[in-house]
């Protein structure tokens, strides 16, 4: 049997499969189902100063091969996690708590809270569907070396996670300044924004009229940017978007990603994360791979047709 354990900015992970915040809540309902301390980690919903409401509905719409989202990160707020959430799930797993707001002193609030109380927090600057901050701190890399470097001063005992928008001019650029900030690591991608119609009422089918795209059909997409960021930086890298199977979660690591984050595939099969765990496993013991870090950032790149144009 592999050694599928990870090291992660200092965090031992027993496999590098973690469950992505906001598909996964704060891991309860999937515990009904599977013990879920048989994963890496969780990425917990995003969670903010005070409680948030989300956006109205509808807010969720599917489309081929993938669905969009416009919950707009409802949340129950810092101190109902640390209260309700944080003691159970601490039990289970490693805890990367996902930090959302809408000014600097939003984001800097939660980080001080959760300084030393999590495992590892995960800067979101990069959702789609809330109005003011979100990802307009995700944009460009003045505000995101700016924000990050703020935050970083509220973290002296948690690594700080930076997570990235693909709705940007360069990823390498993006990432490159969040390592400027002081990020421990990164991880992307988040959710490309999108739009789905309903021809028969000649309307958005959210209420929020775009949403963030994820699914299955943006995993190549995902996997050319993230091992874009991971040639970028000397950091490391924690990929997702699209991943549905241990075969996909192999070429993110492959492409230079550490880790991986699994998550709307855990609505289309509840058990999507253990079967991928132990995919992993079964394709290193029949490829005779000893320790699953042995396949990050082995991807041979094939050479260049010289040409014209």
């Amino acid at each position: 049997m592999a050694d599928l354990h990870i090291d992660l900015c200092g965090i031992r992970l027993k496999n590098p499969v973690i469950a992505a915040s906001g598909t996964f809540g704060f891991g309860r309902e999937f515990d009904e189902i599977y013990d879920i301390s048989c994963l890496g980690g969780v990425a917990t919903k995003g969670i903010a100063s005070v409680p948030w409401a989300g956006n109205p509905v509808p807010r969720i719409a599917e489309s081929r091969g993938v669905i969009l989202n416009a919950v707009g990160l409802q949340n129950p707020g810092v101190e109902a996690f640390l209260a309700e959430d944080l003691p159970w799930l601490k039990q289970k797993t490693r805890v990367i708590a996902n930090v959302v707001g809408r000014t600097y002193e939003d984001y800097e609030a939660v980080c001080a809270r959760l300084d030393g109380l999590v495992d590892m927090v995960e800067l979101n600057i990069s959702c789609p569907n809330v109005t003011c901050g979100g990802m307009a701190f995700g944009i460009r890399p003045e505000a995101i070396c700016e924000i990050t470097a703020r935050v970083r001063k509220q973290l002296t005992k948690t690594p700080l996670m930076v997570k990235l928008s693909p709705n940007v001019e360069s990823i390498p650029a993006n990432a490159r300044a969040a390592e400027r900030g002081g990020a421990d690591c990164l991880s992307l991608v988040n959710t490309f924004t999108g739009m789905a119609v309903d021809i028969e009422r000649r309307r958005p089918v959210l209420a929020n009229n775009t949403g963030g795209v994820s699914g299955a059909g943006i995993k190549p997409i995902a996997l050319r940017m993230v091992y874009e960021a991971a040639h970028a930086v000397s950091i490391p890298v924690v990929g997702m978007g699209g991943i549905s199977c241990a075969e996909d979660a192999i070429e993110f690591m492959m492409a230079g990603a550490v880790a991986v984050q699994v998550g709307t595939q855990n609505f289309t099969d509840t058990r999507a994360c253990p079967k991928i765990i132990a995919g992993i496993n079964e394709w290193c013991d029949t490829h005779g791979v000893a320790a699953v870090g042995d396949l990050v950032n082995t991807l041979k790149l094939n050479e260049k047709e010289r040409g014209t144009c």
